[in-house]
């Protein structure tokens, strides 16, 4: 172990300097109070007793690739370009030993070239969940902690339903807010994405303009998620309003250079009028193409996402997969203003479990051979509150999605609501980095690092059988009413609950202090407690449940979370908070 650490960086290359201190951070977190000195090259003198991190910028290893090699006293870090040298700090810091006052870099050396090329994160920045409510430093560390893995591209969305217009107060208020998020990315080298829906409107849009959203012919029901303040791209001069909406939208994000922008079809928006149907083929495809075009006009250079959230999940009978196919067509004529289609490969949607690789892909391929990107829910797994319960790692899941349809993506973006789900982040990270490493090999790594290398074994064993526990249902509480203090939250499958606490209870014992008071470890044993406490008192909330549930609030900045979102403390039950 070294017990002082010099971090050298080439003077001209400025995109170093951040990522330097960014490294000095990450060390000092691990081992504490410990010499760590950042230093040009040129102002090195050398001859001082310690480990010398060089860290350069050199093309060669391949695009948002690095290497590392030893050097006299230390390593060489080296980036093809800024994010390869971002990821291969990444590497050394997740494979390096630590100690308090002291540092070690781990024996793995070599190069390494990420496979999918677009490897994003949705932080979904709504309903006070974490990314709402956070304090903005703490939500930049994050930021700055997932892109480590090997994340080259962070996307928000403005949910205009909320706000009477983009100059309402509150509206400027979150839009500061993302626009500091995507800065913060920007400053680490990565790409940015402004997600948007298709028809989404402003809270008091015309109501002339409005979108139907019931059950209409064609439609096995009425839409999901429809807030009913969309408009209607078949309606004279909605298409004009939406795109004017969009092009104020991008001014306000352009001088930060965004990179992509999305267009959603769906939860929220879609119109099931005769003149849109059916919505992913015929109205989406309009309103989209004339706000893509916005976008390029107002953002030069933007990349162009088009998603088929949802795809044929309303349509039935003789529309039944007339949007996928009415997509087809589409792009058989024009594809040139998509750069990629988005696909949600999601669990089944009435049952939130299991998955489905979508039939029309499976018979017939990508529309047009366009790159495919995918839209993994990380997030909810049938559970509700789904962010309410601590960690909810499902490696096996995210393993059998990546199984059975992982060579059709080109990466894709995790859907996260917070930091709940930080596991199955990373899982999804390393596949995008890697086609051929495995979700449990993630895991440990993840454990090995995040918690400690001595316990890879029975944390690993506890992550397996939390995730068969996890799916729960409410009982005793109306839909959309305070649950009570009455409510019983059933896990569905309760076999591996006392297995899974004891293993983390024995390793919560022996942690050192740093990783047992870590976030990430708080998570995931409250989890553990949260279980076997419900598993114990008839699925009600004991007073040692709500003790943790009140930890998990206070870590989420979760105080006046939408009821989707929140730990069912007291205080929660108490009030239901729509989304």
């Amino acid at each position: 172990m070294r017990e002082r650490v010099r971090i050298l960086y080439s003077g001209v290359q400025e995109a170093a300097i951040p990522l330097a201190r960014l490294m000095r951070r990450k060390i000092a977190e691990k081992s504490g109070d410990m010499p760590i000195v950042i230093t040009d090259f040129a102002a090195n003198q050398g001859g001082e007793d310690g480990l010398v991190i060089r860290l350069e910028i050199r093309p060669g290893v391949g695009e948002e690739g690095y290497s590392i090699e030893d050097r006299e006293g230390g390593v060489n870090v080296t980036g093809h370009d800024a994010r390869g040298l971002l990821y291969g700090i990444g590497k050394l810091l997740r494979d390096a030993q630590y100690a308090e006052g002291a540092f070690r870099p781990g024996s793995w050396r070599g190069s390494s070239v990420p496979d999918a090329k677009v490897r994003g994160i949705y932080f979904a920045t709504h309903f006070h969940n974490y990314y709402h409510d956070a304090p903005l430093d703490e939500l930049i560390i994050y930021l700055e902690d997932v892109a480590l893995w090997g994340y080259n591209t962070v996307s928000v969305w403005f949910d205009m339903h909320h706000y009477s217009s983009l100059y309402d107060p509150s509206a400027a208020e979150i839009i500061d807010r993302l626009r500091a998020l995507l800065k913060a990315a920007k400053q680490l080298g990565l790409m940015t994405c402004l997600g948007t829906l298709g028809n989404e409107a402003y809270a008091g849009s015309p109501p002339e303009l409005r979108a139907d959203w019931t059950k209409q012919e064609g439609y096995r029901r009425g839409l999901g998620s429809h807030y009913h303040v969309e408009l209607c791209p078949s309606r004279p001069g909605a298409i004009e309003r939406m795109v004017e909406w969009k092009r104020e939208l991008f001014h306000a994000f352009a001088d930060i250079g965004l990179d992509i922008v999305w267009f959603f079809p769906y939860d929220q928006g879609g119109c099931t009028c005769s003149a849109c149907r059916p919505w992913g083929a015929g109205g989406f495809l309009k309103v989209s193409k004339a706000s893509a075009a916005a976008a390029r006009e107002c953002l030069p250079g933007v990349q162009i996402v088009l998603s088929t959230w949802l795809f044929d999940y309303f349509t039935e009978g003789e529309w039944k997969g007339k949007e996928w196919a009415g997509l087809a067509e589409a792009v058989a004529e024009d594809a040139s203003w998509i750069d990629y289609l988005l696909w949600d490969y999601n669990t089944t949607c009435d049952t939130g479990t299991g998955f489905i690789l979508d039939p029309y892909l499976r018979q017939h391929g990508v529309p047009g051979n366009l790159p495919l990107i995918g839209f993994p829910e990380i997030s909810m797994f049938a559970t509700h509150p789904y962010g309410g319960w601590g960690a909810n790692p499902q490696p096996d899941y995210i393993q059998s999605i990546w199984d059975q349809s992982g060579e059709l993506f080109q990466g894709g973006f995790p859907y996260s609501e917070g930091l709940y789900e930080d596991m199955n982040k990373i899982i999804c990270c390393r596949l995008y980095w890697d086609r051929h490493t495995t979700a449990d090999d993630a895991v440990k790594e993840y454990i090995a690092y995040e918690y400690s290398p001595l316990f890879v074994e029975p944390i690993f064993q506890a992550v397996k059988l939390m995730q068969s526990t996890y799916v729960r249902t409410v009982s005793g509480a109306a839909k959309d009413c305070p649950a009570g203090d009455e409510a019983r939250y059933v896990i569905q499958r309760t076999e591996g609950i006392g297995e899974a606490y004891e293993l983390l209870t024995q390793v919560e014992n022996q942690l050192e202090p740093r990783a047992r008071n870590s976030w990430r470890w708080r998570i995931l044993y409250l989890r553990s407690v949260i279980d076997f406490e419900l598993l114990h008192h008839d699925f009600r909330i004991s007073e040692r449940c709500e003790a943790a549930l009140e930890e998990l609030e206070t870590l989420y900045y979760a105080d006046q979370a939408a009821t989707s979102v929140a730990p069912m403390t007291r205080r929660a039950r108490a009030v239901y908070r729509p989304q």
